[in-house]
């Protein structure tokens, strides 16, 4: 048995581990717009939560601050913060959404309609 037959007839493991596959999600840019689609959704939820919990902590400080004016105004700027994030994101998700439509890509996040339509199939 030479060298070439010897090589030939070893048996390699298969490889296994993140990225090997390179279409788990099917083709490339629908894989990374299902990765950019969980990663806005994840942050636009945890961003919500995060302001829901500063208007309502800034609402109890606000009610229990004993009338103490630089609490107050502590308080109030805690609020208006809150509400300002939340506004913030809602404004963002939605302009994000109309400058899509304007452009012509039905889903946000369609990428591989978006590459098909500019010819980069």
């Amino acid at each position: 048995m030479d060298h070439k037959q010897l090589l030939a007839s070893v048996t390699y493991p298969s490889l296994q581990g993140p990225g090997i596959d390179p279409n788990k999600y099917g083709t490339p840019t629908s894989g990374l717009e299902t990765i950019l689609s969980q990663v806005i959704g994840i942050l636009t939820i945890v961003a919500f939560i995060y302001f829901a919990i500063q208007i309502i902590l800034a609402g109890y400080a606000y009610i229990s601050n004993g009338g103490d004016a630089k609490n107050i105004e502590t308080s109030r700027k805690r609020l208006t913060e809150g509400v300002l994030g939340v506004t913030i994101v809602v404004l963002a998700l939605a302009l994000s959404a109309l400058i899509a439509k304007i452009a012509g890509i039905n889903n946000i996040f369609d990428l591989n309609a978006l590459f098909n339509s500019m010819g980069l199939n």
